[in-house]
């Protein structure tokens, strides 16, 4: 007999009955009867009923264990009593009596429980996070991950990708976000970069004529968390050859579908060939966002032209300078009370915005300020455009059309969870595309990259030779399914002239973008194919696809919200001789002075 089991804990069923059977595990559950105890025996494959009464010698090793001690059981395989069947146990129809047990590590006293989905602080979880990972809902969306992966990997082998794998240790980028540094003891005074990406390196994979490259890419960014964003994360990163923009949505939406199919539960999922394309401005006016929810049906409306002569002033005036209304509709809102309308406006003041104004409508008959100053014909004048009815209530967001733009996109999200409108059960994509090229900055006053700096702009040479800047589209698209961006992606900028050009326009020398871009350069000049790709996250889709509100929910090891791991301790200080090997000596922030300690602490009070 093997040392430790002859089954798993979800292996043994009916026809084992009679069985010497050898399992090994946690002891999840504990349940006395009055001289009759009864175990519930976990390992990673499920859970087995162990029972041992006053003639089992195991008896009194297991009344003396607490949960989650490992053990190992010997014992006969039992069938269980029609009444005490468990249907929702694989193994559920059979126990094993106890014969003998091998206690292999006796557990102390937990600091968190194990069995039950019992809410617990995140700190505790994320410290003890060996003993998290062994509950029921953290241990499957581990699982769900690695076979998330897999599909992937055999998705896109079978598309004739080939994995490669590319430099942890990098050279830091001026672009995107914060990097993380890592000091060289060989080269004193000088640093790595941990990879944002590995764009750079997955290009010169193309330079280098490799044609179709892919890998699960371990990527850093030292930057603000939040629910959806770890500084560590993973990410399914292709590129391909010879490509446009059709062939690369053509090769992953199968992939994506495909997957997303897989594990969906019974949810439905866009087919592929049939990812909606939208244009980036297109998103930003109908849904306030360049990561739209496609399960929200609400549109939202530009009617500034409604606006320019107006009994109700404020709109008029917005409009007249320059700003935007619009328009977010609610329909069906006419049993609903005017306290409804006037929270919507209270959340938006918590918001940090001015405040959402709005309309009520009940049997055709207006209500509030906006239109008893617009006037009902002209407020059935904005209905008839958007084709409201008679009992459909209305949202309005306005000021400058970036402003008004991102008060529009959160009202319409929020209006349609208070309404119940959100789709269920569905995976929704789209495509984002054609991005702006550049942007101007308001705080450098300046023409600048809007989103990546090395995507080919759509008329090349041409359009930044002869069109405003701020008029040039990209060849940029993001993927996005429920309101989260999965990946970004381009068709890359692969000559030279035209990447010189471009960084001119955002305000680069030529001597700047080779001190910088040095590698993919001098590479361009040697001979480079056109080639484009993106790099979805496995993070979010696992986290979408278990229905999970938190990234570190899906993640084996996470940080937290500070990016730190409470189980390993980091990050940590390090020892004087490490920092003398590296070169480095520390310069610890300024200390307040007691003066500016005891004024802090009197404004506390």
């Amino acid at each position: 007999m093997h040392a430790y089991r002859t089954h798993n804990c979800a292996a043994l069923r009916e026809d084992a009955v009679g069985e010497t059977v050898r399992l090994s595990g946690w002891v999840h559950r504990k349940r006395d009867h009055g001289g009759v105890l009864f175990i519930d025996l976990r390992d990673h494959y499920g859970i087995t009923q162990i029972v041992a009464d006053t003639d089992s010698p195991a008896l009194p090793v297991l009344e003396g264990l607490r949960v989650e001690s490992v053990v190992t059981i010997d014992g006969t395989v039992k069938a269980r009593t029609p009444e005490t069947v468990n249907a929702n146990l694989p193994t559920g129809a059979i126990e094993v009596y106890a014969r003998e047990i091998a206690v292999q590590s006796r557990a102390e006293e937990l600091p968190m429980p194990v069995a039950g989905e019992q809410e617990y602080p995140e700190d505790i979880r994320l410290k003890y996070r060996f003993l998290d990972l062994r509950r029921e809902t953290m241990h499957r969306n581990v699982m769900l991950r690695s076979q998330v992966i897999a599909s992937l990997r055999r998705r896109m082998t079978e598309q004739g990708f080939n994995e490669f794998q590319t430099p942890i240790l990098s050279a830091s980028s001026p672009e995107g976000a914060r990097d993380y540094l890592v000091p060289s003891r060989l080269h004193p005074g000088t640093f790595y970069a941990l990879p944002q990406a590995p764009q750079m390196f997955k290009q010169l994979l193309m330079v280098a004529g490799f044609d179709r490259y892919f890998q699960i890419a371990p990527c850093f960014r030292d930057e603000d968390l939040r629910a959806d964003r770890a500084p560590e994360f993973y990410q399914l990163d292709f590129e391909m050859s010879f490509v446009t923009q059709d062939d690369v949505f053509a090769t992953i939406e199968p992939v994506l579908a495909g997957v997303f199919a897989e594990f969906a539960n019974g949810k439905t999922v866009t087919p592929a060939g049939e990812f909606p394309r939208i244009p980036y401005r297109e998103a930003m006016l109908k849904y306030g966002s360049d990561k739209p929810d496609l399960r929200n049906p609400l549109l939202i409306a530009d009617i500034s032209h409604h606006f320019e002569q107006s009994g109700f002033g404020l709109f008029e005036k917005i409009v007249g300078s320059g700003g935007v209304v619009r328009a977010i509709p609610a329909p069906n809102t006419h049993e609903k009370s005017r306290k409804f309308f006037d929270d919507m406006n209270d959340w938006a003041r918590k918001e940090g915005f001015a405040g959402l104004g709005y309309v009520t409508r009940k049997q055709g008959e207006f209500g509030g300020p906006i239109a008893k100053n617009h006037g009902p014909e002209n407020m059935q004048k904005i209905y008839d455009e958007l084709g409201l009815g008679e009992n459909d209530g209305l949202f309005f967001a306005a000021g400058k059309e970036k402003d008004a733009a991102k008060l529009a996109g959160a009202a319409r999200t929020r209006v349609g969870e208070e309404l119940g409108l959100i789709e269920q059960n569905a995976f929704r994509f789209c495509w984002i595309v054609d991005f702006p090229m550049f942007e101007y900055d308001e705080d450098l006053k300046k023409v600048d990259f809007s989103h990546n700096p090395f995507s080919m702009p759509q008329g090349e040479m041409e359009a930044l030779e002869t069109k405003d800047p701020l008029e040039i589209l990209a060849w940029q698209y993001d993927i996005v399914c429920n309101g989260y961006e999965l990946s970004s992606g381009a068709i890359r900028n692969h000559r030279p002239e035209i990447m010189y050009k471009a960084f001119e326009i955002a305000g680069y020398s030529r001597e700047e973008v080779d001190a910088n871009f040095s590698g993919m350069i001098e590479a361009f000049k040697l001979g480079a194919p056109p080639h484009g790709g993106s790099a979805p996250g496995i993070d979010r889709i696992v986290m979408l696809l278990a229905d999970e509100p938190n990234i570190r929910e899906v993640i084996a090891f996470p940080m937290n919200q500070r990016a730190q791991d409470l189980m390993m301790s980091a990050p940590s200080a390090v020892s004087p001789r490490q920092l003398r090997e590296l070169h480095i000596r520390l310069a610890e922030p300024p200390r307040a002075s007691e003066a500016e300690k005891a004024a802090t602490d009197t404004i506390g009070q």
